[in-house]
């Protein structure tokens, strides 16, 4: 997922709401995810979420979360297929292996609740400055500020360890190793050797980065050590209610089809 937790600047009324807005509105849109069972309900946050990255001018990247979340849906809607057992039978495999309508309609909630439940989180990250983030999550959620920061920079080095990954894949390419291969299992034994030039990497980079901490006191940190402020505006108020009409939403559905 290469770039897809950079910071996208703009100036839209998403990029300017209270990061706390933007940590209820994603987490709300999870949690309604997880509540509704109705395939229908998480199809449309899926185009909620798209409809709020376009809106955020990120739109190009959220087809691009998409696209990549819908590669390991279909290894996992397979996977769980082959396992759920139970309801009406569709067809047989020559192994013995039986495709149910239970196993097919509980495989693509269990894919269509990791992709609308994934996406709000990676396009909050992408409009949400990683300061802005630690601080909010040190100033009002109370999280300890050394916790706040490690969670951040992990964040913050994932693409530059996908950054990392692809230099070392492109000097192996050049030295003539098949990485284009289309057979999975031969580029997934062509690209574990390559997981220990990486984990060196990462260590040197996590080492200066811990110097440099140091350097810039990081032990005298504290919640009072934040210079911004961050309040509320009528804006973050109507998100908040949306957010919470949005929970109201999906616990109705859900109530209302199981009902039916």
């Amino acid at each position: 997922m290469k770039g897809f937790f950079d910071y996208a600047a703009g100036d839209t009324l998403i990029h300017r709401l209270n990061p706390l807005t933007k940590i209820f509105l994603s987490v709300a849109v999870c949690v309604s995810c997880f509540i509704n069972s109705n395939h229908f309900f998480l199809i449309s946050m899926i185009a909620f979420n798209l409809l709020i990255a376009v809106y955020a001018g990120i739109g190009k990247r959220g087809f691009g979360i998409l696209k990549s979340l819908v590669k390991i849906s279909v290894f996992i809607f397979i996977l769980q297929l082959l396992f759920i057992k139970g309801g009406t039978v569709w067809f047989s495999l020559p192994p013995g292996i039986e495709i149910t309508k239970e196993g097919v309609l509980k495989s693509l909630l269990i894919v269509l609740r990791l992709i609308s439940a994934t996406m709000p989180l990676a396009i909050m990250l992408s409009v949400t400055q990683m300061n802005d983030l630690s601080n909010m999550l040190v100033l009002k959620l109370h999280i300890p500020y050394k916790y706040a920061f490690a969670f951040c920079t992990a964040i913050r080095f994932i693409p530059v360890f996908s950054d990392e990954m692809s230099g070392i894949i492109e000097a192996q390419t050049a030295r003539g190793v098949e990485f284009d291969t289309k057979n999975i299992f031969k580029k997934i034994r062509l690209i574990l050797p390559l997981c220990a030039p990486l984990l060196i990497s990462s260590v040197k980079k996590t080492d200066n980065s811990a110097i440099s901490a140091e350097l810039r006191g990081f032990e005298l940190r504290t919640r009072n050590s934040c210079y911004k402020t961050y309040p509320m505006h009528t804006a973050d108020i109507v998100f908040i209610l949306l957010s919470v009409l949005l929970i109201g939403i999906a616990i109705v559905i859900n109530l209302y089809f199981k009902i039916m």
